[in-house]
């Protein structure tokens, strides 16, 4: 009997224990990449700004929740850049770990993937690494998801203008070279492309796709460069970008416009080549005249040791600000008021004022340039700060 009675007392005491540390805690989920071929994305802009947000918020002691302040619990995961390991560590995560909510994942079609399970559990999900012109359909069937970056369309469009107006100069012939990564992300923009250059009587006269993670790229640009043309598009990720600028200095690449996609805004980017990729055109930007911007980067170097990069790593942690501003307005962690919230309310973050009209978010950049050093927004759509584009000359 007494024996019963300690143990009763043990439990007892470790229960309460255990409710205590539970209590004043929000639990936040973030799963993606730190191996496998996107990892070098994920590592730049996604997992510095979650790191950076908790920090931040947590030296405040916490959200101020409905009266009672709340510190983050960060549990992470790495997907291994794989979907399928993805969506049963958001399956641990809602039924296991019970987080409260969650970071959208790290590339267009891991956000895809993973909306039907996020989507069963209701959480909030901003993404701010997808890009696609299926969002109506995907916001229709799950009205948890919230598009950050624009659409396929939208990013075509500012390339496409750019284009245009160098046509217009003549600066650049009808003749384009374009190549892509063959995953959700670029074959989409690549057949969105094709459909709007031809349309404004472009030729696409290279047209070349690549597997994620291909070692070598130089075959890519020799067809590139043999095709004649004067404007290189690529449709590329992180590891492509980097490959593809590589090919394109050694085969001394002859174009007035140089686009590659995402990772051409990453420091990183900049620090392996130097001023040869000056005037390099590449997704997305900001306003780096922008106070914002600039108290941005300097808590970001700080609190990670990290430089962010010109475009994700910003908008990134605005969605982690738009997060934030629900829950402290909602006064809740009831996942479907936070989620209406969401659609209700304009947030102040550091890429502006942003708010979502039918779960997506009008204002973004589309398109940036390396300028003297800096990556520069030039293309956007509702944003302040767009300067003019330059001529790519040379690789020297």
């Amino acid at each position: 009997m007494i024996r019963r009675s300690v143990l009763a007392l043990a439990s007892a005491v470790i229960l309460a224990t255990t409710s205590a540390f539970a209590e004043g805690v929000i639990k936040l989920g973030a799963i993606s990449p730190k191996t496998g071929p996107l990892a070098g994305g994920a590592v730049v802009t996604q997992w510095p700004n979650i790191q950076l947000w908790v920090e931040q918020v947590n030296a405040v002691g916490g959200l101020n929740v409905g009266g009672e302040m709340m510190t983050i619990d960060l549990i992470e995961y790495d997907d291994k850049t794989n979907p399928g390991e993805h969506i049963k560590l958001a399956q641990r995560l809602a039924t296991q770990d019970k987080v409260d909510f969650v970071v959208a994942p790290y590339g267009t079609g891991f956000n895809i993937a993973s909306a039907p399970i996020y989507g069963k559990f209701g959480y909030p999900m901003i993404a701010v690494s997808a890009i696609t012109d299926k969002v109506d359909e995907l916001t229709g069937r799950y009205p948890n998801l919230f598009f950050t970056l624009g659409t396929t369309t939208a990013f075509v469009e500012g390339v496409k203008s750019i284009l245009m107006e160098q046509r217009d100069a003549g600066a650049i012939g009808n003749e384009i070279a374009m190549v892509n990564v063959a995953d959700a992300f670029g074959i989409e923009l690549a057949d969105k492309a094709r459909e709007l250059f031809t349309a404004e009587g472009f030729k696409i006269v290279y047209d070349k796709s690549y597997p994620l993670g291909t070692p070598d790229l130089s075959p890519v640009m020799k067809g590139a460069k043999d095709s004649g043309a004067k404007a290189f598009i690529a449709w590329s990720y992180p590891p492509d970008s980097f490959g593809l600028a590589e090919q394109a200095i050694i085969e001394d690449l002859d174009v007035n416009v140089y686009y590659s996609a995402v990772a051409t805004s990453f420091p990183a980017f900049s620090n392996a080549f130097g001023s040869k990729i000056n005037n390099v055109l590449g997704a997305g930007g900001t306003n780096v005249d922008d106070p914002k911007i600039a108290e941005y980067r300097e808590a970001h170097l700080k609190i990670t040791g990290k430089v962010a990069d010109y475009w994700a790593s910003a908008n990134t942690y605005a969605a982690l600000q738009i997060l934030e501003q629900a829950i402290v307005g909602a006064a809740t962690l009831d996942r479907e008021v936070v989620t209406q919230y969401i659609k209700d309310n304009t947030f102040d973050t550091v890429m502006g004022d942003l708010n979502f009209k039918n779960n997506f978010s009008n204002t973004f950049w589309s398109v940036g340039q390396w300028q003297d050093g800096v990556f520069r927004g030039v293309k956007g759509s509702n944003v302040d700060g767009a300067v003019d584009v330059r001529l790519k000359d040379g690789w020297k």
